[in-house]
């Protein structure tokens, strides 16, 4: 479709609020979901959180990799199984998770970045000690509960005019390593950094009063009434995790959290730089 110069200024002048308002602020995007997937997608993610950091604003990108960690685990004849949603991670799975997640996902993000001009570093959880983790209670194996985030790496990155790209593995005092959340983990480090937004990125539009009903998106929910929402079914199944992750994100400082819907094309910008945006927002009470 054919833009024409006047409407691609008027678009351009449109944005200008917007960047101003989230200029030299942090935004941490966590990634996941088809967008992960699909190149196109993925390309246009990239070029979002590209555009983001060219115009002044510190984006951290926090990844997990579940279709890649499934795909190398069936190339080694290791069962693939979750509990409660979480993949049991037992001590031979839990070297294919940091193999597969800070070696192969992360670099080929922090390439695809490079690629279109960008300037990404690749981090996880262990470097520096940036995600301290304990055992999560349950037989999950080497599944981690974060105790700490220490965001310096995070922070001497985008210093030295980096996107920090973040695979969300972490470790102990012992050395032991856990497979970690990805949505809990970008929470906690949005928390840490004081981050002005998170946004997930999510396969459906945000969160619906009716699945089937496309008109029933729910654009604002304030973390007090998730309980009820919750109670009401409108919340379930994986979705609570998610949302879970950003009703903690508010309660800790971070101005407000947003899931989107990861298949459209641009969605970060569209979230960002206009009044209605997309999706769900999570808001503190007033």
């Amino acid at each position: 479709m054919y833009i024409c110069d006047s409407t691609k200024a008027s678009i351009l002048a449109a944005a200008l609020p917007y960047i101003q308002k989230y200029y030299g602020k942090t935004v941490v995007v966590k990634y996941g979901g088809n967008a992960m997937v699909d190149e196109q997608l993925k390309e246009a993610v990239m070029s979002d959180i590209i555009l983001l950091s060219l115009v002044g604003i510190h984006v951290v990108l926090i990844h997990g990799g579940g279709p890649d960690i499934t795909d190398m685990m069936d190339k080694l004849g290791m069962e693939t199984r979750f509990v409660n949603g979480l993949r049991y991670t037992d001590k031979e799975a839990v070297g294919v998770v940091q193999m597969v997640l800070a070696g192969k996902t992360n670099k080929d993000l922090v390439a695809q970045i490079g690629k279109q001009g960008g300037r990404a570093v690749g981090l996880c959880g262990i470097d520096g000690c940036m995600i301290q983790a304990k055992k999560l209670e349950g037989d999950y194996g080497f599944v981690g509960d974060i105790t700490h985030v220490d965001v310096e790496p995070i922070t001497h990155a985008i210093e030295s005019g980096y996107i920090p790209v973040v695979a969300t593995v972490g470790t102990d005092c012992a050395g032991n390593v856990y497979n970690i959340n990805a949505d809990t983990a970008a929470a906690k480090i949005a928390a840490a950094l004081q981050a002005e937004n998170i946004i997930t990125l999510t396969d459906i539009r945000g969160l619906m009063r009716d699945v089937s009903d496309a008109n029933s998106l729910i654009p604002v929910v304030h973390i007090s009434e998730v309980q009820q929402l919750v109670e009401d079914g409108i919340i379930h199944g994986g979705m609570i995790p998610k949302v879970e992750s950003c009703e903690m994100a508010v309660r800790a400082g971070v101005h407000r959290a947003v899931m989107i819907d990861g298949r459209i094309p641009h969605a970060i910008l569209i979230e960002m730089f206009s009044d209605e945006g997309i999706g769900t927002m999570f808001l503190a009470d007033a």
